[in-house]
């Protein structure tokens, strides 16, 4: 590279931290103008709402429903990451799949044979029918 390229490149980025430092500037002098409770309340608040609409998305079958979504099976463990009862057999089954995508795969398989089928609960006959590929 030449002086005058390098020259050039830095007074562009010397121009760049000037507009850096004038926006933080202004930034700063809002800042000091509000309250710094209510300022920091704000922020908190909208960080919680963030937050939680984020988790409701990536986990949206432990988020609260209304009760007209509520399903009408009896209490018991779940195949993970669905609504699909099963058996603790079932899930002790699952839970000795060494790899993690694969034992996500069986699960997802299971859970839509179970959801076409109609079944209540997988038990391990049922487990070992839909497993199969």
């Amino acid at each position: 590279m030449t002086n005058a390229n390098v020259d050039g490149r830095l007074a562009a980025l010397e121009s760049r931290l000037d507009r850096l430092e004038q926006l933080l500037g202004s930034i700063s002098s809002r800042l000091d103008g509000a309250p710094a409770s209510d300022t920091r309340a704000a922020i908190q608040a909208w960080v919680t709402d963030y937050v939680s609409m984020r988790l409701q998305q990536l986990v949206p079958e432990t988020c609260e429903h209304p009760d007209s979504e509520a399903p009408a099976v009896a209490a018991g463990p779940v195949l993970p990451g669905t609504r699909v009862r099963c058996t603790d057999e079932v899930l002790h089954r699952l839970g000795r799949i060494p790899i993690p995508f694969v034992r996500q795969m069986v699960t997802q398989k299971v859970a839509e044979s179970a959801q076409a089928e109609k079944v209540a609960v997988v038990d391990v006959i049922f487990f070992e029918r839909a497993a199969t590929f």
